[in-house]
């Protein structure tokens, strides 16, 4: 059966695409097919690279995802905001739905990757990743760093999703350290207790070329 996970995170800028990159790398290696959707891609112009394009080069020696882009906007903003600055209208979220559902019929695995953490508007009517991901049936994997403050956006993160009828697969801890330090250490342990959500793992600090990796012993790291 298909399977449709709507990656999120705890705030723009912390991992999400690589914790993106490393779900389809798994699914890959297991020999899935895989599409990724970006429903709204700010920040970029013209045929610039998105986030989609950056799974694909991140999982280019396992095969190759089908990439799919709903909505480009060229201001690096919330959605809302960029739409608005762009002149152009959101379309409803159910359109995405029913776009995404139709990708569904066609590959084992759907990653929905949103646009910052889950209450970030995607179209004008309010309409949520959250409400997105129930309105596709999909489950939510949150990313969220490893650092000082990852337990209390977290809670909030899987708090909000579950408010909103969504369940949280998981945990992804982005860019684990080399090196990681009492607090690094203390919230993954507290991480899974405390939201009641299974960590499915860390994502390590990756070089440039490196194929990302959920590393599902994290303790090893510790």
């Amino acid at each position: 059966m298909s399977e449709i996970v709507a990656v999120t995170g705890t705030n723009t800028e912390i991992g999400k695409t690589v914790a993106t990159a490393a779900l389809a790398a798994a699914a890959l290696r297991a020999g899935r097919s895989v599409c990724v959707v970006k429903p709204v891609q700010t920040g970029v112009r013209g045929d610039e690279p998105g986030d989609v394009h950056e799974v694909a080069r991140r999982v280019a020696p396992l095969g190759a995802p089908a990439l799919v882009e709903l909505l480009r906007l060229p201001e690096p903003m919330a959605p809302e905001a960029a739409a608005d600055r762009a002149g152009v209208a959101l379309p409803p979220i159910a359109e995405h739905a029913e776009r995404i559902e139709k990708l569904a019929a066609e590959h084992d695995l759907v990653l929905v990757e949103g646009a910052g953490g889950v209450l970030v508007r995607l179209d004008t009517r309010g309409g949520t990743l959250a409400d997105l991901a129930r309105l596709i049936g999909a489950q939510a994997v949150v990313v969220t760093p490893p650092g000082l403050g990852t337990l209390n956006v977290t809670e909030l993160t899987v708090e909000a999703l579950t408010a909103r009828g969504v369940t949280t697969r998981g945990i992804v801890v982005s860019r684990w350290p080399v090196e990681p330090g009492p607090v690094e250490q203390q919230n993954l342990r507290d991480l899974p207790r405390l939201t009641g959500v299974p960590l499915l793992g860390v994502v390590p600090e990756l070089a440039p070329g490196d194929v990302p990796t959920i590393t599902r012993t994290p303790a090893d790291h510790a």
